[in-house]
This record gives structure tokens, C-alpha cells and sequence, in this order.
């Protein structure tokens, strides 16, 4: 997978996992990485799937219906690409992080829901609900933050409080900021994302 790695200035830190939204690339969340943790360090991965020329982590039957078989395939190919990823370049395959947006929340979202201990947390930026009816993993050990729009087009809250209430199922603690400016992913988010990192992770 294309992707960027860089070390960080403190090996114990977690590395942050950063997943683009849809037409991103494996540059887009590196300053975002940075704001959250500026001596951690960083594997942004671009996806794989175009759409209308556009990289996505996985395809899509129409917009919020997503091509579960597809995705299944893709979240393997994720993880198993983590795995490769931790022996390559050194890091602690079990302190990974994911920090995703949108379709990149999503694809981390579905780590989570499939392999049990593939993340050591997430921060999901206007998540949906990868998949339904399935049985999750042990998530008791791995605290989750979403942040979503009450206003947002793309992503409905109740998709948002679904999320919530089915980590909560597995074990995870997750906590939920609301914002109200539609799909965008805004500074305020991005604060209260690294004030949540920083509570929940620097002290473990």
C-alpha cells in the first residue's frame, strides 16, 4: 500500500495511523498527526479503491451504502499491511493508533470490528457504522473518540450514537464530541481530539 513513515522522536509513543476521506491522500492528515502528537510516529496509508479517479479505502454501492464484501477484503489488506508495516520499519505493532476521516474513519472503524487488538485505540472523525448483525471482538482495552456533526449530510448522528452504543457493547470506552458544521472536519475537532489523546494516553 502507498503510504509515508515517518520515526518519532520518542520510540515508546504510540504510531499514529492516519486514514484519509474520500479523495484524500497519504499526505492529507500528516498535519493533523503532528497537532495530535507532534513526537510520535506516523504511517499515513492512501487507499486503494478509485472512485471517479478518487482514492477510498473501499467501494461503495451509492453514498452510506457501502460494498460490504468489499470492505471485508479491504480491512484485511489493512491489517495484514500493519503487521508488514511494524516489522519493516520497527515499531510496536501492538501501540498503533488510528486517526481517520470519513471513509478513513470508516476503514478504521472496521479494523476494529473485525480483528481483535489490531488498534490500541482510534479517533474516528465522522464515522459510520462499518458493518451490522456482526458479533464484535474484546474492545475493553481499547478507547475510542468520535467526533461528528448533529448537522452532518453525509454521516447522520443516530449512525454516530449506533457506533457508539456497539463499541460500548464490545468494552470500549468511547467518547463522543458533537459539532454543528456538517461533514467538514473543523480545528475545534482536531483539539478536542488531542486533548482526548493526551488524557487517555499519556499516562499508560
Amino acid at each position: 500500500m502507498k503510504h509515508i513513515y515517518k520515526q518519532g522522536q520518542i520510540s515508546t509513543k504510540p504510531t499514529l495511523l492516519l486514514l484519509h476521506g474520500t479523495g484524500g491522500n497519504e499526505h492529507d492528515l500528516l498535519p493533523l498527526g503532528n497537532l495530535i502528537d507532534p513526537e510520535a510516529s506516523v504511517l499515513s496509508v492512501r487507499g486503494e479503491v478509485l472512485e471517479h479517479g478518487m482514492p477510498r479505502f473501499f467501494r461503495r454501492l451509492a453514498e452510506g451504502v457501502f460494498d460490504e464484501e468489499d470492505l471485508i477484503y479491504r480491512t484485511k489488506q489493512l491489517h495484514e499491511f500493519l503487521n508488514e508495516a511494524s516489522k519493516e520499519y520497527g515499531f510496536d505493532r501492538n501501540n498503533v493508533i488510528a486517526i481517520g476521516y470519513s471513509n478513513g474513519a470508516n476503514i478504521a472503524g472496521s479494523l476494529l470490528f473485525h480483528y481483535e487488538n489490531s488498534l490500541r485505540g482510534a479517533i474516528l472523525h465522522h464515522p459510520m457504522v462499518p458493518r451490522r448483525g456482526m458479533e464484535l471482538p474484546n474492545l475493553a482495552n481499547v478507547p475510542v473518540l468520535i467526533t461528528a456533526g448533529k448537522n452532518d449530510p453525509i454521516c447522520p448522528s443516530q449512525e454516530s450514537m449506533d457506533l457508539q452504543n456497539l463499541l460500548e457493547a464490545a468494552g470500549s470506552a468511547v467518547s463522543i464530541h458533537w459539532e454543528m458544521n456538517g461533514h467538514a472536519l473543523t480545528q475545534t475537532e482536531v483539539t478536542a481530539a488531542a486533548g482526548w489523546y493526551q488524557q487517555t494516553f499519556s499516562s499508560r
